[in-house]
């Protein structure tokens, strides 16, 4: 057990995701800018589902996921990031190391390095595979681990260190402040955060689903305005009104991308978190982006920076995702993945009860 191995929960065979299993791992070496983290809760992602079952290719076995991690330093390097030190609460997301040298990681844009290390389905260069959250504790570059402020509970903390950092980073990239008209597809896990968070830094938000059937919801988070694209009319009657839409659904094929192009004011932008099955794409009108000066990109995680902001204001705004938690085991994870996978969830799910099941 730790430090020499780390205890873990995840899938242990092939197609076997609906059955993970306990297992344990040996970490990469420690190195002196390494932080070991005990973890104590760990919220569930898209990412994880799409990764155990095997959307984005067959992921090696064993393997734990889960990378919205929160726990405590238990070891610390002595040339770890500054500011941190044992017994301090941190976060962890989808990354755990960075190059640290391409031109990238040197303005500040880690989360786009060319050689980057995923906090699980990666490995390190001398071949160690990485583990996630799913487990007793984990091992990263200090760099990565993030002090959570003291109002921010754990089992709310964690949502925000991928799917809360991936919807809200393509706020901070484009300076959404005060009058920023805001357009958010996609009222789920990430969605209902974006929202949240483009309240709190004063935009405007307009809120777009299919049906009608989230729009109390939408107006509880605090959207101004909702959009549902099922019914008629909708790209005339709301043509020209959003300065930025981040798209957030699961998939292209939830939303008509080429139509929500109308809603955008001239030179609007689009900005997709979406991580689709490989196999899917995304088919443009060219014409369109032409005539109306649009732009469109992608954006994935956020960086250390943009992390270390997203807590702070999170913080000082009190913003509380909607969160359910299960306890972890075995048996809880699977319920909590086909939970998650049937997209029932309201609208985060967050593993708890470590030191139950880890016997720490």
């Amino acid at each position: 057990m730790y430090p020499e191995s780390i205890e873990a929960i995840g899938v242990v065979e092939p197609k076997g995701w609906k059955t993970p299993k306990r297992f344990t791992y040996t970490p990469n070496e420690f190195r002196d800018y390494d932080v070991d983290v005990e973890i104590e809760a760990c919220a569930i992602c898209g990412s994880d589902i799409h990764t155990v079952k095997g959307n984005w290719g067959d992921p090696y076995t064993p393997i734990a996921v889960g990378h919205e991690i929160i726990g405590k330093i238990v070891k610390i390097g002595p040339k770890a990031k500054a500011g941190l030190k044992l017994g301090d609460r941190v976060g962890i997301g989808a990354q755990c190391d960075s190059c640290g040298q391409c031109s990238r990681c040197c303005k500040h844009h880690e989360n786009n390095c060319l050689t980057p290390i995923d906090t699980y389905f990666s490995q390190y260069p001398n071949g160690t595979k990485t583990h996630g959250g799913d487990a007793s504790h984990i091992r990263v570059n200090s760099k990565f681990a993030f002090k959570i402020p003291e109002n921010i509970p754990s089992e709310l903390a964690a949502p925000w260190m991928c799917g809360g950092i991936t919807g809200c980073s393509p706020l901070f990239q484009n300076n959404v402040g005060k009058g920023t008209k805001v357009g958010v597809q996609g009222i789920g896990g990430i969605g209902h955060m974006t929202i949240l968070v483009a309240k709190a830094l004063g935009a405007e938000v307009t809120a777009i689903s299919r049906s009608r059937s989230k729009e109390a919801v939408a107006k509880e988070l605090g959207a101004d305005h909702y959009i549902a694209t099922a019914e008629s009319g909708w790209d005339q009657e709301y043509r020209d009104s959003l300065d930025l839409i981040v798209i957030t659904s699961s998939s292209f094929s939830e939303g008509e991308v080429n139509k929500i192009f109308s809603l955008l004011t001239g030179r609007g932008k689009i900005v997709f978190i979406t991580a689709p099955p490989i196999d899917e794409k995304l088919s443009i009108t060219p014409m369109l982006l032409l005539r109306g000066g649009y732009s469109i990109g992608g954006s994935a995680i956020g960086s250390p920076d943009d992390i270390d902001y997203l807590l702070d204001l999170v913080s000082k705004h009190n913003i509380k995702p909607w969160v359910e938690t299960f306890d972890i085991s075995e048996k809880g994870l699977a319920e909590a993945w086909e939970h998650v996978d049937s997209g029932k969830p309201r609208f985060r799910v967050t593993m708890v009860g470590y030191d139950k099941c880890f016997k720490k």
